[in-house]
């Protein structure tokens, strides 16, 4: 028996129509009548279509892994490891790799690093050729070395702070949240009444499962709505959104 078959029997002996399951799980009706004919390709891609296979099995009572097995037997095309799996139902959390040094960066580097070295130079060579009119402005001005102050680099750093507070207010739906490098950050299902917070020094991306479902706030700033319940959505934060 095919999974889709399963999935139909699941229901029929649960009493449920295909309504009643969609308003239980916040998956569109449409996906599920879908999925029940064994057609998964409108779930957004493979691993949305596992998350969507473990939540109806979880609101018909069916082990998930039962289900995701037979998923991976009859529609999965991409080997999934150990990790892989643990880190879909949300027993461990992926590593974000450490981003490669590109060779532009490489370049940037290098030529800073020149200018600071003929900068220094000339700044040296002007010092020695004026030393009376350095020692008057040093003389002159004593508090200027005294008082700190935050430079460029650490305000630039606060600034990029991201945090995206995410809650399900009208009903449950699904997340995958990754940072700007496709790194895996969160991926499970958010109930109703739930939140969620996610913090970076990086944009991070959403995958809401139903994003009529939820609200979404950034750095405190409320974002308008994002879309329907049961409407699979994907959205970017960066510091500075704000709708």
């Amino acid at each position: 028996m095919s999974l889709g078959s399963l999935l139909k029997q699941a229901r029929t002996s649960a009493a449920l129509s295909l309504d009643d399951l969609a308003a239980r799980t916040s998956i569109r009706t449409e996906l599920i009548r879908d999925f029940e004919k064994d057609d998964f390709s409108k779930s957004g891609g493979e691993t949305y279509a596992r998350g969507h296979v473990r939540i109806l099995a979880n609101a018909l009572g069916v082990a998930p892994s039962l289900w995701l097995d037979a998923y991976d037997e009859e529609h999965s095309i991409t080997k999934h490891s150990m990790a892989d799996m643990l880190i879909e139902n949300n027993v461990m959390i992926a590593r974000s790799e450490k981003p490669k040094i590109s060779l532009k960066t490489l370049s940037i580097v290098s030529a800073t690093v020149v200018f600071l070295g003929v900068a220094g130079q000339i700044a040296l060579t002007n010092f020695r050729s004026t030393p009376a009119v350095v020692e008057k402005v040093a003389a002159t001005s004593p508090s200027a070395s005294s008082t700190p102050s935050a430079t460029p680099t650490a305000m630039a750093t606060q600034a990029l702070a991201v945090n995206v507070s995410v809650t399900a207010t009208r009903g449950n739906s699904w997340l995958f949240v990754s940072d700007s490098q496709g790194s895996a950050i969160y991926s499970g299902e958010l109930a109703k009444g739930q939140s969620k917070i996610f913090s970076n020094d990086q944009p991070i991306s959403i995958r809401f499962g139903s994003a009529g479902a939820v609200d979404v706030t950034v750095n405190g700033a409320a974002i308008a709505s994002l879309g329907a319940i049961g409407e699979v959505l994907d959205r970017t934060f960066g510091a500075n959104s704000s709708n």
